[in-house]
């Protein structure tokens, strides 16, 4: 299988380069199923329903959110009747919405996919490792699932390794997302699992964090807030990981980094320039 996994959306400008994007990639690349993290689509803070149906119009196959999954307040009536929509599975019994669900990718195949938030840093969720053990034993890969996604929402790097060690070989791709940098620690595990520990942002990049660069140096500058962060509006990469799967076990045969367009080195995976 061919899956392509898109980092955080921040603003206007990541979510328009990605929405325009995703069609052409999706056809020319042959892409079986494709995930994108939105959780800061909206001014940089959750995603509107609106939004989300835009970005699942362009070719997402699901989107995932993470500790900004609230942001939008009306995200918690709407998350009830849009499935691929996904808030962090770790969050406490009750919670609207769903953390983990069985999708169908357009090959047929039958993909997981699986949103988690971490605890380093981040707010004191229930134990992602315990919740996400869950899932993977309820949904075995290459029984139940051909293809398993865990996006593990996270600040600490060394939390996002330990989930995909914690993984390796019993999912397809474990891939970091919140921290809005792509790493260049792109691998196949000793057991088979795809890992990143951060797929970046789809943003402008003369940002912090895709935010205008201003109000975030004012504050580390001064300590006090001078005004509301807003999202910068100039040419976006688009960030990401793509990964194929063996069609029997589900486990990774290939890993690369995804990068397009604004300020960053531009790079697509080998294997799919070799189609």
């Amino acid at each position: 299988m061919k899956l392509l996994f898109l980092g955080d959306l921040v603003g206007r400008a990541g979510r328009t380069a990605a929405i325009e994007l995703l069609p052409n990639l999706v056809e020319d690349h042959q892409l079986d199923f494709v995930v994108v993290n939105g959780e800061n689509a909206a001014s940089g803070f959750g995603i509107t329903e609106t939004i989300l149906q835009d970005v699942l119009d362009a070719g997402a196959d699901v989107v995932t959110t993470g500790n900004h999954v609230w942001d939008q307040r009306d995200t918690l009536v709407y998350i009830e009747r849009q499935d691929r929509l996904l808030r962090p599975v770790n969050f406490p019994k009750g919670t609207p919405g769903r953390g983990a669900h069985l999708f169908t990718a357009r090959n047929g195949a039958q993909v997981m996919v699986a949103n988690v938030m971490g605890r380093v840093y981040m707010d004191a969720l229930d134990d992602p490792f315990a919740a996400i053990d869950r899932v993977v034993d309820d949904c075995p890969l290459g029984q139940v699932a051909d293809a398993i996604i865990v996006d593990m929402h996270a600040e600490a790097t060394s939390e996002k390794q330990a989930m995909g060690h914690f993984l390796d070989g019993r999912v397809s791709l474990v891939v970091g997302t919140h921290t809005h940098v792509p790493t260049a620690d792109h691998q196949i595990l000793s057991g088979g699992t795809a890992y990143m520990s951060d797929a970046g942002m789809c943003g402008d990049y003369d940002s912090v964090l895709g935010m205008d660069k201003e109000e975030p140096v004012n504050r580390f500058q001064r300590k006090i807030p001078g005004g509301r962060f807003t999202p910068a509006l100039g040419d976006a990469t688009v960030c990401g990981v793509a990964v194929e799967t063996d069609d029997r076990t589900g486990l990774a045969t290939a890993i690369a980094p995804v990068r397009i367009g604004g300020r960053l080195e531009p790079v697509l995976p080998s294997f799919w320039l070799a189609d």
